[in-house]
């Protein structure tokens, strides 16, 4: 941005630069409100490609719909080579209501060690990362053996529909000889025992973002109807909403939690599961969700008068289902709306799953215990959705790592879509350190 582009041309480290690129993306607004409406991720692609072409890529913006803007590039690579690596991260945001913070949640401010505003950890932290070291290591003439795909995407935040799905579909030649991708959410530390765990993300669950639907007879208010669409909608919410899911261990977990065993002392089965999750104190609230399928109801809507009974009522569902229990998932979730609610999908991918094994796994382990010798390093499965599900179709093995080491009282997961989200300054700095081992290690 222009009020500190004085500091794109100096010759720093990359821990050196990333607060600052951070702060500048931060500072401009891509607020994704879920449709048309927003302003976009235009100027923030901008601003990444004037950060690549200077350092000597050749980066290209690709408008997927109008103001929703991507960046890519590629980097190093020899002639020999056929197995690129992708770099992924998201530019958009979720919104905020800047009454709300104690900072204005678009200033960028760097205020008790921290980095404030929308994106810090969602994921313009990462963005940052990724340029600093890319920026420092072409500076120092240190580019990859490897062939390297940049890529900066539109719209993660409503599902990557106007963006990662869009460069799949219309633009793949960007991502012939991908074989393997690294984006969010993974590599951030939590403290279990007293010991560091950084998590690997493996795995995600699969995302369907229902629409219910119920229709019935229109009357008066004031006389009997045994066709309300009302009544039908809400029994079928309270229903899906109080349903329990079964616990489900899918092999990330299975990992994870026999490694918290480990610490506690007991074996990890299905039984003690939720009570290990618990051993992660504020990031339990993203860990048990990975137990076992969710589904939670967001929005009603129905009606436009008191006394008069409409015809059509809706809702919305966030529903995330494990890899594997897709089918376990559907076929519960149709008896629980039982007959006259139709669904509807807004947005429906599959779940994923990787093995936590391999020369990626190997060299996201070494780079950060090189930076943290007494942590322990596992793997993961995401609740939430990210770019990775549109990149997994191409056949690519991908994973989550955008390593943060974090104070032990820090709730990580809450700052998520929260308010006054913010990112650690060394853990910044940390990440940036981080990342140029793997890189070294990964892409040579």
């Amino acid at each position: 941005m222009a009020e500190r582009s004085e500091i794109a041309g100096t010759a720093r480290t990359a821990a050196d630069e990333v607060v600052d690129i951070c702060r500048d993306l931060i500072r401009i607004d891509t607020s994704n409100y879920g449709a048309e409406e927003g302003p976009g991720e235009r100027l923030a692609a901008e601003h990444v490609a004037a950060l690549l072409d200077e350092v000597g890529l050749k980066p290209e913006v690709i408008e997927t719909a109008p103001g929703r803007a991507n960046v890519l590039a590629r980097w190093g690579g020899t002639a020999d080579r056929d197995d690129a690596l992708l770099l992924h991260g998201h530019l958009d945001v979720v919104p905020a209501a800047a009454e709300d913070w104690q900072v204005h949640p678009f200033s960028g401010e760097v205020q008790d060690g921290y980095v404030w505003g929308r994106g810090a950890v969602d994921m313009k932290d990462f963005d940052a990362m990724l340029l600093a070291v890319v920026r420092d290591r072409q500076r120092a003439g240190r580019a990859p053996e490897r062939p390297v795909v940049l890529c900066f995407t539109a719209d993660e935040e409503a599902g990557g529909h106007r963006g990662a799905e869009q460069l799949m579909l219309h633009h793949r030649e960007w991502f012939d000889g991908c074989t393997e991708a690294v984006g969010e959410v993974g590599g951030f530390s939590a403290t279990v025992r007293g010991r560091r765990l950084y998590l690997i993300e493996a795995a995600e669950k699969g995302m369907a973002w229902m629409r219910l639907t119920a229709r019935g007879r229109a009357g008066h208010g004031s006389m009997t109807n045994d066709d309300n669409a009302v009544t039908r909608l809400a029994a079928a919410v309270a229903r899906i909403g109080a349903h329990e899911w079964p616990v489900r261990l899918t092999p990330a977990m299975r990992t994870l939690l026999a490694t918290v065993g480990d610490l506690a002392g007991v074996e990890a089965t299905p039984e003690n599961a939720p009570a290990l999750v618990e051993e992660f104190g504020g990031a339990a609230r993203m860990l048990g969700a990975v137990l076992r399928n969710t589904t939670n109801p967001t929005m009603l809507g129905a009606g436009y008068k008191v006394n008069v009974i409409p015809t059509e009522a809706t809702a919305h569902i966030d529903g995330r289902f494990l890899p594997g229990y897709e089918d376990e998932f559907f076929s519960t979730l149709a008896e629980l709306c039982g007959e006259g609610v139709s669904i509807d999908y807004d947005s429906k991918q599959s779940p994923w799953e990787m093995p936590y094994e391999g020369a990626l796994v190997d060299a996201m382990t070494r780079s950060l215990l090189a930076e943290d010798p007494d942590a322990i390093v596992a793997p993961y499965l995401m609740s939430g959705g990210t770019d990775a599900k549109h990149f997994t179709k191409l056949g690519m093995r991908t994973y989550g790592f955008a390593p943060l080491r974090l104070p032990d009282d820090l709730d990580f997961t809450a700052l998520f879509h929260g308010v006054d989200e913010r990112v650690p300054v060394d853990a910044l700095q940390f990440g940036t350190r981080v990342l140029d081992r793997f890189l070294d290690e990964a892409a040579g």
